[in-house]
């Protein structure tokens, strides 16, 4: 499950230190790639790799019209845990960003799938999702198209979430977030999550995260096959490459 959110906060703070004449000369168009790797992926509070690091990396294309497309993946452990059988996840987006006087807005589709994930319900999941931003708060809502990460039934499942981005200076950001998974006809799984992170642009495209992270879900139905429960409070730890 593609971490849009603190990834994308994070570049807006360190967007914001750019010039107006730099944003002027910027070339309209854009392809970028990242690499990168965390001690534990997150995704919605939730662990998706067994508590463990992950590898991740993707490319996105941003068009001048506001138009937008990309594709990243992340080694992941949770299929394997629910019995099936990948073990990494492709997300594909497409989508539109604009600007409504001091409101910036973004919607768009994300599809995420599990290659040959081989559960009894599909993990592949799709998601519509729209986002409005004013000064340093993002309102984000997503909305399921299709069952929810395998659960049975669960079209129409929502995401919504509340984060701020506000820049420290000297290349430093934080983000703190609070968001809330309610599963559709699988009431026991809905929960909120919330992290906190602190962002430091070190330069050359290189990026550090540090965030703690966790959640309210019952830990009778989130957690690894030696018991440990996936959303727990922790200190995540991420360190990113763009180019």
């Amino acid at each position: 499950m593609k971490k849009i959110l603190v990834p994308s906060l994070i570049a807006l703070a360190i967007g914001s230190l750019t010039s107006v004449a730099q944003a002027q000369t910027a070339p309209e168009s854009s392809l970028s790639f990242n690499v990168g790797a965390t001690t534990d992926y997150r995704y919605r509070g939730i662990s998706q790799s067994r508590l463990k690091p992950a590898l991740q990396g993707g490319v996105d294309y941003a068009d001048k019209s506001g138009f937008y497309v990309g594709a990243w993946g992340s080694s992941i452990k949770w299929i394997k845990d629910a019995g099936g059988d990948a073990n990494v996840e492709v997300d594909l987006y497409g989508g539109y960003k604009g600007a409504v006087g001091d409101v910036a807005y973004d919607v768009g589709f994300l599809r995420y799938e599990y290659p040959s994930n081989k559960l009894s319900v599909s993990a592949n999941t799709n998601e519509i999702y729209g986002a409005a931003t004013f000064g340093p708060a993002t309102l984000k809502y997503s909305h399921a198209v299709s069952n929810l990460f395998g659960f049975a039934d669960s079209k129409n499942s929502y995401y919504v979430d509340l984060s701020g981005t506000f820049d420290l200076g000297s290349g430093f950001s934080l983000v703190p977030h609070v968001g809330y998974q309610s599963v559709k006809n699988n009431a026991p799984y809905s929960y909120t999550d919330y992290s906190l992170t602190l962002g430091k642009d070190l330069g050359n495209g290189l990026s550090a995260t540090a965030a703690v992270v966790g959640t309210d879900a019952d830990k009778a139905l989130y957690y690894t096959p030696a018991g440990k429960f996936t959303g727990k409070t922790g200190l995540v730890l991420g360190l990113k490459y763009a180019f």
